[in-house]
């Protein structure tokens, strides 16, 4: 599907994929097969593998138990699923997110979680900080830093020097996440939860 401003004649958008065919081809080979969330799949959660196995019992959130990702109840594993990692990214990244803001002398104000496909985090200039639900997925110490990151960002609202400097001294190692994010997030993406 391909998705047009108002303004651009149709024409033209098929001028402009004939003429990048080969790039979008590219593109796409490279992006993951779509993974529909359900028992049996393998999730990773925290930046470990968990199998999710069903279990008797009455509906309940999910819990990790010994490698699994165990969902009791009946009803749809997926948006379950999906709003239990919601759950998982807010309990990390909020904190996190406010401690480095304290570090920083500014404050936090209000957190959103979303499932963006674009950017891992982002901030308002009104200091309200948003987060990809999906890093619940990735490991503690990515997640860390795009807390770090955003929080930074309180302070400058850029990627100038200055900013990484601050991103520097709140995450000495953030070259390594952002490494992590930059190969593998889109992995994360890859998972359905409808």
């Amino acid at each position: 599907m391909l998705t047009l401003p108002p303004c651009v004649p149709r024409r033209e958008a098929e001028d402009f994929l004939e003429r990048h065919a080969g790039w979008l081809e590219r593109a796409l080979a490279r992006q993951p097969e779509g993974v529909r969330v359900g028992h049996g799949v393998q999730l990773p959660v925290g930046g470990s593998l968990l199998e999710i196995v069903a279990a008797e019992g009455p509906r309940r959130a999910p819990r990790i138990e010994g490698g699994q990702l165990v969902l009791a109840g009946h009803g749809t594993a997926g948006p379950r699923i999906a709003a239990w990692l919601r759950e998982q990214a807010r309990a990390v990244l909020v904190p996190a997110a406010q401690a480095y803001a304290g570090t920083l002398g500014r404050k936090v104000q209000g957190v959103a979680l979303r499932d963006t496909r674009s950017r891992w985090g982002s901030c308002s200039s009104t200091g309200r900080l948003s987060f990809s639900w999906r890093l619940a997925m990735a490991p503690p110490e990515v997640q860390d830093y795009v807390a770090a990151h955003e929080a930074a960002h309180l302070v400058e609202m850029n990627h100038g020097p200055r900013f990484w400097a601050l991103v520097e001294r709140l995450r000495p190692d953030h070259r390594a996440e952002r490494a992590w994010l930059r190969d593998e997030g889109r992995r994360l993406h890859a998972f359905r939860f409808d």
